[in-house]
């Protein structure tokens, strides 16, 4: 059988994980009673929430005589690192662009990564049944861009698909009407290469990902790059060391894979995407060879973490009362876990027990992380973000810059482009790609974006987009300016009165409501001028023996402001921590107590007056 193995790579929203929807159908792959959720590819829980594709995952069907691999891939520069595993397992990848948005900033990071490798190209522009969709415009950017990614002559030869996702519908000229992704499928089987085929050669593997069975223990993930595998081969694992020989283990299980599922086989050869059982220290990036012909295969290189934060033991006055994980020793057991499949995550030990420094690709990254571990009932504090600086050849300071696209309308481009200002982005481009919205592009230090987005979203009153991947290290930007307001904290212990909140809304910005559970040091709000202000949000409304008619007034509450941890990433200032627990995301000062806090205050003043 012939096999064709090929990723779909894409920018966050432009359809691919739709478009595999229809491609499974019309192959086949469902029966035709069977009830099949919308985006099944999307089948983390998370994913399905946020719309987006956070996880790599793999199917397969059958076109003809020819089985199709296929591997939906996440959208968002920060799973970046899950894109680049993913390529090494693939011949060719469908590139899939939105017919009204034309490329964005992660179509150029995967391009960039697929054409490196020397990956065969097929575009797709979806979403051609789009109001103000214009896919003649798009196929002219997307070829823009291969010539200024470099491409050679046989990708910038990269044949077009025009397609509707939603609709299931694809055609190779937009003169011809779609009917279905016949055109689509063919385009595949006849442009992307089979994968090599050496079956009589020694067995050779990259391990690409890693996935665990509570029965087999952990699997090992690739594509068999020559030879042939069978259950109960002995088989070597070769470690990191060169130097070091390969530790022999035996095959117990073999899998391939069938539509969504994954199908005991007792015999896998070069070109298969397969996942073996039997390795127990397994890694991404390994090689698993013959033991007689131990010929590593180059590893996975994945780009360097540009943001970090400190995980810590949760410490503050109601630690415990929520999750099931709170000590140090399960919460390091696990970020340890995470490093096994997350190839982009780093984690360093501090110089206190009850603290790691994790870094990863960006904030979204980040908390992904933290909402997963919440969902599994850890408890745990976090830091506020901080950028992974560099030393340039010369000894300068080097930080992170970031590509952000911004789509918004013309009213609001003033104000956007206000704001950038003094975050010290530089404008790279601006463009009108019609329906009255102004695309501008910009280059920024990834600084510059921690609590922009809502900032943004409140500037543009929720009509503007933006998008940002890591561009490059530049020279050290200078000081940005920091969060303009100050915060309410409580300075009492106890549970929140509707009387004190009355009191204190008519100031502030609250995010608790009355009921809410409070500790002294407690953030319970958004100061409406600079400056931190202590409060009593505990405070009760005094009996008195007079009465007027009025006195007695139901209060009214507006509702508090929800914070994400994205948001509450975003808000936190260097002296303050985010509180996770499986039921409630709190902000609070590092220093509960208000007599600590004006101390420190005090001595930061005198040791600035001083210099």
């Amino acid at each position: 059988m012939e096999i064709r193995n090929i990723a779909i790579i894409a920018h966050v929203d432009h359809g691919k994980t739709t478009l595999v929807d229809q491609m499974l159908r019309q192959a086949g792959a469902f029966r035709a009673n069977q009830v099949v959720a919308e985006r099944v590819m999307d089948s983390n829980p998370l994913e399905r929430e946020r719309g987006i594709t956070i996880l790599a995952k793999n199917t397969s069907v059958h076109w003809g005589d020819v089985k199709l691999n296929i591997v939906d891939t996440p959208g968002h520069a920060d799973f970046g690192g899950e894109v680049e595993r993913i390529l090494r397992m693939v011949d060719g990848v469908l590139l899939v662009v939105d017919a009204f948005d034309g490329p964005m900033p992660q179509t150029r990071f995967v391009l960039r990564k697929a054409l490196a490798l020397g990956r065969t190209v097929i575009i797709c522009i979806n979403k051609i049944d789009r109001p103000g969709a214009d896919p003649m415009r798009v196929h002219e950017e997307v070829l823009d861009l291969l010539i200024e990614l470099e491409a050679n002559e046989a990708q910038l030869d990269a044949p077009v698909v025009y397609a509707s996702g939603r609709d299931g519908v694809s055609t190779m000229s937009m003169d011809v009407p779609p009917t279905d992704l016949k055109p689509l499928f063919d385009t595949i089987v006849q442009h992307v290469p089979p994968p090599p085929s050496d079956a009589a050669a020694p067995f050779q593997m990259l391990v690409s990902t890693i996935d665990h069975s509570n029965y087999l223990g952990r699997l090992a993930i690739g594509r068999i790059d020559r030879g042939t595998v069978k259950v109960g081969d002995t088989v070597a694992l070769l470690p990191v060391d060169h130097a070091a020989k390969g530790a022999l283990g035996r095959v117990t299980k073999l899998f391939g894979y069938e539509g969504l599922e994954r199908v005991e086989v007792e015999t896998a050869t070069a070109g298969e995407i397969v996942a073996l059982a039997g390795f127990e220290h397994v890694e991404i990036g390994l090689t698993l060879t013959d033991p007689e012909h131990q010929e590593r295969l180059e590893g996975i290189a994945v780009e360097e973490p540009t943001i970090s934060v400190d995980f810590l033991v949760n410490n503050s006055p109601f630690a415990g009362q929520d999750g099931k994980f709170v000590t140090s020793r399960q919460i390091k057991e696990r970020l340890e876990k995470e490093l096994e499949r997350n190839v982009a995550l780093r984690v360093e030990e501090t110089d206190s027990t009850d603290t790691w420094t994790v870094s990863g690709r960006g904030e979204l990254h980040l908390s992904i992380l933290m909402e997963t571990m919440r969902r599994e009932g850890y408890e745990f504090q976090v830091s506020r973000p901080r950028v992974i600086t560099h030393l340039g050849e010369n000894g300068e300071r080097l930080e992170p810059y970031e590509e952000l696209a911004i789509d918004v309308p013309e009213e609001f481009m003033g104000t956007v482009i206000e704001k950038l200002g003094p975050r010290k982005a530089q404008m790279i481009e601006m463009k009108n790609p019609g329906q009255g919205l102004v695309r501008l592009v910009y280059k920024i230090p990834a600084r510059g974006l921690f609590g922009y987005r809502s900032e943004f979203l409140t500037d543009t009153r929720g009509t503007g987009i933006m998008h940002h991947r890591f561009l490059e290290y530049g020279p050290w930007a200078g000081g940005l300016q920091g969060r303009l307001r100050g915060v309410l904290v409580s300075m009492e212990l106890g549970t929140i009165i509707a009387f004190a909140l009355g009191n204190l809304q008519e100031r502030s910005t609250l995010f608790v409501k009355p009921g809410d559970e409070v500790y002294e040091g407690m953030i319970v709000g958004e100061n409406s001028r600079p400056g931190d202000m202590d409060v009593n949000p505990t405070k009760e409304k005094k009996l008195t023996n007079m009465r007027s008619k009025g006195a007695d007034d139901a209060i009214q509450l507006e509702p508090p402001r929800l914070l994400t941890l994205e948001g509450a990433l975003e808000y936190i200032e260097d002296d303050e921590l985010i509180e996770v627990t499986p039921s409630n995301i709190r902000l609070r000062k590092r220093m509960l107590k208000a007599s600590d806090r004006k101390r420190i205050n005090r001595d930061a003043k005198r040791e600035r007056e001083a210099s």
